[in-house]
């Protein structure tokens, strides 16, 4: 059956994204190899806590112009993903130490509790602690 692998996210450093995603969110480095044809790198990362065969955020730096325009709104200011906890208050605890900043407060929602960070390119992630199955 097929499913979903990658989602890319259009990056203007791998460096600087890492040290964001893996330094302050806490994600796994799944892979970081260096494509020589091509000038870039296939890096790879996922949440912690998520399965070996769980889907990977593909981290794309951009090449064109275009690409670069997209980064940090690749979802037209809207939130483009969404990371689910199973302890939303230790999460963002640990977040906001690590200097995450969230552009909405924790809210209890009908479908669980939730607060709004900003990555640092400006994409908006919901962080989210589920009380109904998403």
């Amino acid at each position: 059956m097929p499913h979903l692998a990658h989602i890319a996210l259009v990056v203007r450093d791998y460096d600087a994204a890492l040290a964001f995603y893996v330094g302050k969110l806490g994600f796994t480095l799944v892979e970081d190899s260096y494509v020589p044809e091509q000038d870039k790198r296939w890096v790879t990362i996922r949440p912690p806590g998520a399965t070996a065969d769980a889907t990977t955020i593909l981290l794309a730096r951009a090449a064109t112009p275009e690409q670069a325009r997209c980064v940090g709104d690749q979802a037209g200011g809207r939130v483009f993903l969404f990371l689910a906890t199973d302890d939303f208050d230790r999460d963002h605890a640990a977040f906001t130490a690590a200097g995450v900043v969230f552009v909405r407060p924790p809210a209890v929602m009908p479908y669980g509790k939730v607060a709004v960070f900003e990555d640092l390119y400006g994409n908006r992630w919901d962080l989210v602690e589920f009380t109904l199955e998403a």
